[in-house]
């Protein structure tokens, strides 16, 4: 098989959740552990920071990551889900993972594959940690993909646990109430191992404190451990000063929507324990340095990513009432003379509560992702509609872009979001487009 072929296989012969759904998602670790009994458990093999939470763990993982670059660390990255390529779920120093790796790995396992059955994100998994384990990692980042306790990259056991929020997400699985998911969360918390908790909640605090004592782990709260304070902001840069204990940091970020204060502090109070309790040492300039170099070092899309200036287009993955909360301060300081939303959600979000976070003084433009749980455009302006919104259908998000550009001006703003799934259409007609 080519490369072709082989993303063929696996995005139709294997469950995957990014795709159907619930269908795809396997409530046990059976199989990830006959995988890695398969495949000679490699990741026991290079050192981890394990990172959950409802929203931010994706930011938080690749902040780490390029710290660790900085400080001339050979540092993989498993995260989820893609936005445009495949390979940008597992990286060594920002590099994808090579095709011909890709290739290799699904030929070798293929039969082994069809007899287990796993999903999807079961076999990334392992071919992540085959990648990182050949390839001799000196530290890896292993974002979790949902929940925890039962997520497959569980199996691992590292020098750091990280939780970074806890909200309402794929209740379905996670459970209905912050306890329950709280719970899922707090499933990476190891013996002996420390966990950073990012934001407190007094709900999901009690899980955590508990299960914290019952597995002898220091929990340190990243909001007591870590002060920030603003010294400039922009609304596509951040310029912040922390502190921990008697050292000051000066942070630039390009990840400049508000809420990565919270990520920024969060990381940084993982780094600062990593630096005092392990063999990795970051000086500070490597700590800043990584902060400010995150996109150049590790590729991160679609955090409040500027497309273009004429007019701005801003591309957010944020999808559920927590992170849109939190876009919702950034929606005040733009400054424009007409907004314009292409929006697009997962069949499984309550699209009525979630609108409440959007300007009502806007364009909608409602448009469908390219995935089977996209919800359709005709529900979307159903929904609208009912709320008193005025808004436009669209079959594809490449459709919903070109009709917003067409009725925008230089001095407008075109917000492209709802979905990872839509900012993933939208990353790849840009760099169609742009081609």
């Amino acid at each position: 098989m080519n490369y072709s072929d082989t993303l063929e296989y696996l995005f139709n012969s294997l469950p995957m959740y990014q795709r159907i759904g619930g269908a795809a998602y396997k409530a046990n670790l059976n199989n990830t552990v006959a995988l890695m009994d398969e495949l000679n458990h490699p990741y026991k093999n290079f050192p981890t920071v394990h990172i959950a939470g409802t929203n931010g763990k994706g930011s938080v993982s690749h902040m780490l990551a390029s710290a660790f670059q900085e400080a001339g660390y050979k540092t993989g990255l498993y995260t989820s889900p893609h936005l445009v390529d495949f390979r940008e779920r597992i990286k060594i120093n920002g590099e994808c993972v090579s095709e011909d790796f890709v290739i290799d790995f699904v030929a070798k396992n293929r039969t082994f594959f069809q007899k287990l059955e796993p999903s999807f994100f079961e076999m990334t998994v392992a071919m992540a940690f085959s990648y990182f384990e050949q390839n001799k990692v000196d530290i890896a980042i292993i974002e979790v993909g949902m929940g925890g306790r039962l997520d497959s990259t569980n199996l691992i056991s590292p020098i750091l646990s990280v939780i970074t929020n806890i909200d309402f997400d794929h209740t379905q699985f996670l459970g209905n109430s912050i306890e329950d998911i709280a719970y899922e969360k707090a499933g990476i918390i190891k013996n002996n191992t420390a966990v950073i908790i990012g934001e407190k909640d007094e709900k999901s605090l009690k899980v955590f404190k508990d299960k914290a004592k019952t597995s002898n782990s220091d929990l340190i709260l990243a909001e007591e451990n870590c002060q920030i304070g603003t010294i400039s902001e922009d609304i596509f840069e951040l310029n912040l000063s922390a502190k921990i204990e008697n050292r000051t940091y000066n942070i630039i970020s390009p990840l400049a929507a508000w809420f990565q204060k919270i990520n920024i502090r969060t990381a940084l109070s993982a780094l600062d324990y990593i630096n005092k309790n392990s063999s990795f040492k970051l000086s500070k300039e490597n700590i800043e340095a990584g902060f400010k170099n995150v996109i150049k070092n590790t590729g991160i899309y679609g955090r409040w990513q500027k497309i273009s200036t004429s007019p701005t287009i801003i591309c957010d993955a944020g999808h559920n009432a927590h992170s849109l909360k939190n876009l919702k301060q950034n929606f005040k300081k733009l400054k424009y003379n007409k907004l314009h939303l292409v929006l697009g959600f997962a069949n499984d979000k309550d699209v009525n509560n979630i609108l409440n976070y959007f300007p009502k003084n806007a364009n909608y433009y409602f448009c469908k992702a390219s995935v089977q749980r996209a919800m359709s455009e005709k529900d979307l302006l159903e929904i609208a509609s009912k709320k008193g919104i005025n808004s436009k259908g669209f079959e594809t998000v490449p459709d919903a872009i070109k009709n917003a550009m067409e009725k925008s001006k230089n001095e407008n703003i075109i917000y492209i979001g709802g979905s990872f799934f839509v900012v993933a259409d939208a990353l790849e007609y840009f760099k169609n487009h742009n081609n």
